[in-house]
């Protein structure tokens, strides 16, 4: 077991459901270049979630990768996990701080310059109890439906303003990353070309050779 890095130092982030193979999964995203994973599941119940929670957190933290669980500060704490990730309709991210401690990483969801705003608002509660933002999806994805693309205007605008890392989300491949790049990005959220690929280490390795590709 190794200690995790940084959430800044991370570029490549595994967004996944609970799947029957979660744990080789995980280890061939990681083994591609995979640096921080999310598992995301909206159906299973607080039990059963756990348990798959455990299962991925002990990958992540055999190979030195942070693990961050969707929505649920309560259950994060409870595994261990690095940190939590909660989206605009979830626990205010002042609470999941509260729950998870001053150490662990706390993610937040933004859909919008609004979003964005009541963010990183110095004024507000919020910034000071988050460790990175998301922001997107960058155009419409089954992973998030009805929420429409936010384009890549609003991914130039979080990426220039933020003072926290930005993960850009929605659609990213390896052919779409020097795109992205060009408007700011750096760190990205991947769900449906790992978790769909046939061969999850290679895919994981194109995205990360992309990413590496990027001019600094």
């Amino acid at each position: 077991m190794t200690s995790p890095r940084a959430i800044a130092d991370c570029h490549l982030y595994l967004c996944t459901p609970d799947r029957p193979d979660l744990a080789s999964f995980v280890t061939a995203c990681i083994a591609g270049g995979v640096d921080v994973v999310q598992l995301r599941d909206k159906h299973l119940e607080a039990k059963p979630l756990l348990a798959r929670a455990r299962l991925a957190a002990s990958v992540c933290a055999d190979h030195g990768v942070p693990f961050i669980l969707n929505d649920r500060p309560d259950l994060a704490l409870e595994v261990a996990a690095d940190g939590v990730h909660v989206g605009q309709d979830d626990a205010p991210a002042a609470l999941a701080r509260r729950i998870v401690g001053s150490d662990a990483i706390v993610g937040l969801s933004t859909h919008g310059p609004a979003d964005l705003a009541g963010a990183t608002d110095p004024s507000g509660h919020e910034l000071s109890n988050i460790s990175y933002l998301s922001a997107g999806p960058v155009e419409p994805t089954p992973t998030k439906p009805g929420r429409p693309g936010t384009g890549l205007d609003y991914l130039r605008l979080a990426t220039a303003t933020s003072p926290v890392p930005v993960f850009i989300t929605g659609g990213v491949t390896p052919e779409k990353i020097p795109t992205l790049a060009g408007y700011g990005a750096r760190h990205f959220v991947v769900v449906r070309f790992l978790t769909e690929a046939p061969h999850p280490t290679q895919a994981a390795r194109a995205l990360r050779d992309a990413i590496d590709g990027i001019p600094t």
